[in-house]
This record gives C-alpha cells, sequence and structure tokens, in this order.
C-alpha cells in the first residue's frame, strides 16, 4: 500500500478483498467486497449507491459516471427487502480506479492517510469467512441503509472483521462519515483552544491534531463498542426484531458515502 494511493490492479484483486472506487471528483467512495470470479458483493441504498434522502442525490447523480440503460446480465438486483447486491467488477467500478482498502495498517500510516475511508487498524479475518460473510448477507440482507450508521463501507468492514458496532447513539463503523463528521468537529472543538494559540497556523495545527485524534478514537480498530457476531446470527436476529442495525430517526444527512 502506499502513502497516497491504494490503487491496484485488476489482477492482483484475490477472494475476500475488501475494494472500492472513488466517484464525482473524489466526493465519496464505493465500497464492496471482491468474492471471485470477477464478481463484487456491495450494500446500496433501494439499489442505489445514494443514501442523503435529499436534493444532493440529484447533484451527485448527474455529475458521477454514466450508468448503462442496458441491463447487465451478469449483475443481481437487489432484492425486494434488501439492497445487498451482486455485480461485475466493470459495473461496480463504473468506470472508475480500482483501490484496495487496507487492513491491520500501524498508527504512523493511519493518521498519514488524512481521509477517512482507505484504512484501518482493525485484522481482516480469512478471506474465506469474508467471502462467506458476503454471499450469506447477499441472500439474507444488511438491514436499512443508513448514510452514517450502515452504509457500504460499514458492510465490507462488516464482512472483513465481523465486528458490528451496536451503540445505536454513536457512528458506525465508516472512516468515510467519521471523516465528514470529523472535520466540522475538529474545528468547533478547536475554537475553544484559540486563546492558547498565537496565529492562524496554530488554530490550524490545533484543528488538524483533534481531527486526527477523533479518527483514530473512532476507527473500528480501537473502538471498544463493537461486538463479533457470526453473519447467521445477525440476520437471525434483524429477521425477528432483536436487532437494529440503524437508527430510523437519525435525520436526513449532508453528504453520502455510499
Amino acid at each position: 500500500m502506499g502513502l497516497l494511493s491504494n490503487r491496484v490492479d485488476r489482477d492482483s484483486l484475490k477472494p475476500g478483498d475488501h475494494i472500492y472506487s472513488w466517484r464525482s471528483a473524489y466526493i465519496y467512495a464505493h465500497h464492496g467486497i471482491y468474492v471471485g470470479d470477477n464478481k463484487v458483493i456491495h450494500f446500496t441504498r433501494r439499489g442505489q449507491e445514494f443514501g442523503t434522502g435529499t436534493v444532493l442525490d440529484v447533484l451527485l447523480v448527474s455529475s458521477g459516471p454514466a450508468r448503462s440503460q442496458v441491463p447487465c446480465s451478469t449483475c443481481t438486483p437487489p432484492g425486494e427487502a434488501h439492497s445487498v447486491v451482486s455485480s461485475c467488477l466493470n459495473c461496480f467500478l463504473l468506470g472508475g480506479v480500482l483501490y484496495r482498502f487496507e487492513y491491520s495498517v500501524g498508527p504512523t500510516l493511519f493518521l498519514a492517510k488524512a481521509r477517512g475511508g482507505t484504512c484501518t487498524l482493525a485484522v481482516s479475518d480469512p478471506p474465506d469467512i469474508v467471502v462467506h460473510r458476503a454471499n450469506h448477507l447477499l441472500n439474507n440482507g444488511f438491514g436499512c441503509y443508513n448514510v452514517f450508521k450502515n452504509n457500504c463501507e460499514d458492510f465490507a468492514i462488516y464482512c472483513k472483521t465481523g465486528l458490528l458496532v451496536l451503540d445505536q447513539r454513536t457512528l458506525g463503523q465508516s472512516g468515510q462519515a467519521v471523516s465528514i463528521i470529523g472535520g466540522p468537529l475538529a474545528a468547533v472543538f478547536s475554537t475553544p483552544l484559540r486563546l492558547v494559540t498565537t496565529n492562524v497556523y496554530g488554530m490550524a495545527a490545533t484543528a488538524v491534531g483533534v481531527y486526527c485524534a477523533s479518527r483514530y478514537a473512532a476507527d473500528i480498530g480501537m473502538r471498544r463498542d463493537v461486538v463479533k457476531m457470526s453473519a447467521e446470527d445477525l440476520t437471525t436476529r434483524l429477521a425477528v426484531g432483536t436487532l437494529q442495525v440503524v437508527d430510523s430517526s437519525l435525520p436526513a444527512v449532508l453528504l453520502p458515502t455510499s
């Protein structure tokens, strides 16, 4: 993995890889699990990558890559009860560049990746377990899509680690969601420290420090509000209503992560 880019060639992909591709001028990235045979399993909002529920979705669609009007014969549409889909690699990328999400990175490299949604401190499970989780969720769903608590990156990270955030008062696993919120929060929380800084550069350094600290603490590999759960247990609990992956009371968001 490079310091500035996780870009990879298709030939280097292996089943169980967590991959992503940036969309709409690097505004957000769409994530999925490569399961082999040129197929990717990923999580969407009713078959669409956008999930803000606002007019911003229209703007992002108009500025994003155009989809073919001819249905792909190798891709499966979302089911009626959930939106986990299987797509060929070409349809998943939509003409974009292929990147691989990295696991077990060190703290220094993690913090050097200023933008979230590219790597994590967490350890990945073996590829066969990752592929099993992805295929199970393809057939049984992953709960309701939510841009902050249950999005495409959350889905891919769960498939890779089996870790799930259950506290609905907090964010999900998604590094992109943390980055979206972390930037504004860094500016807010650094404001009271303006008295100990002498100039705008000091304020900027303080804001960056707060932002990096928030990203590090919120990473799935550092959090203590997560549990390890099998895909079978997860979908069973979702089916009987004893587990709610997403808080439906969350207000409309400003920026999507998938």
